[in-house]
């Protein structure tokens, strides 16, 4: 098969396309014929080496996939082939999405929605658990509650504000100016400009806030949320920000993302259900991954793919 691989870390230029062989599919596992595969942050810290998830290089990013079943490992009965599937398989370990074969745990992945392509599809997985697992999962979501979602126009946050909005809470987003309309566009009832404004002196009386910056931003969100709200955050939160949040009864949740077959499942009935979409700033070829890693630093609205 090809892949991307890279033999050292370092910026864009690393990542290459090479002749690898094909993975097989173990007991419980399937083979998924890549046709899409999704970019996140995540990839591109592990790319240059200042997050060693996957050890030293060689090896092959990605997590987020989106093709069909090419073969069934010995025990799976979810699938058959010529299945189109979705998911985010081994976090954080290696699962080699940026190839045009992937060896995936049947548990890891899900039925691709039927309305979207896969190129959407491969924008949902790691980003959209992300997101549901934060609101739902960790943060409780009811409807009816106040919430809010640092940089909504990002590709977790863009995915957060329509999960909240389809959960039925009140959305309060941050966004900079040239991507305010965007964010408006995906439900948020509030929208704050942080380039102009800072957003502890517009949002108030909140339930819960989806912390997906890191810097000040967690111990800021304490200022809008009421006492015994809860804070969720992607990044890690200093101890002095949990010692002000314990004594006004606010739960602080710390979560790094997991594969989630249930969470799948949900997602792609919100998106059947016309309530949840991903936008896809830009497709790639498989071998223009370079190119796609360049364009991703750039912080477009939503997702990069690779099309494979």
């Amino acid at each position: 098969m090809r892949a991307i691989i890279q033999n050292s870390f370092g910026g864009p230029d690393v990542l290459v396309i090479a002749e690898q062989p094909d993975p097989s599919p173990k007991p419980g596992e399937v083979l998924v014929r890549i046709k899409a595969a999704g970019l996140n942050p995540v990839d591109a810290t592990v790319r240059a080496g200042r997050y060693q998830l996957l050890g030293e290089p060689p090896f092959i990013l990605g997590w987020d996939i989106s093709g069909t079943v090419e073969a069934l490992g010995a025990g799976v009965t979810a699938f058959k082939t010529g299945d189109d599937v979705f998911g985010m398989p081994r976090f954080p370990k290696q699962a080699g999405a940026y190839a045009e074969l992937a060896a995936a745990p049947a548990e890891e992945i899900a039925a691709k929605p039927a309305g979207i392509d896969h190129a959407h599809a491969a924008a949902l997985p790691l980003a959209g658990l992300t997101a549901w697992q934060g609101l739902v999962r960790h943060g409780g979501l009811k409807s009816g509650q106040r919430v809010l979602i640092h940089a909504g126009a990002g590709g977790v946050g863009h995915l957060a504000v329509q999960i909240a909005k389809a959960h039925g809470a009140y959305v309060a987003s941050t966004a900079s100016s040239d991507k305010l309309d965007f964010v408006r566009s995906l439900g948020a009832d509030q929208v704050v400009d942080y380039t102009r404004s800072d957003f502890t002196g517009s949002a108030g009386d909140l339930d819960l806030v989806l912390e997906t910056i890191g810097g000040d931003h967690a111990d800021d969100s304490l200022k809008v949320l009421r006492d015994g709200g809860v804070l969720v955050s992607l990044l890690n939160v200093h101890d002095a920000t949990r010692a002000k949040a314990k004594e006004r009864g606010i739960r602080v949740e710390r979560m790094s993302v997991a594969p989630d077959r249930e969470g799948l499942v949900e997602l792609a009935r919100l998106v059947d259900a016309k309530k949840l979409s991903a936008h896809v700033a830009k497709a790639f070829p498989l071998d223009q991954a370079g190119a796609a890693h360049a364009f991703l630093a750039t912080r477009p609205i939503g997702k990069v793919v690779l099309t494979v």
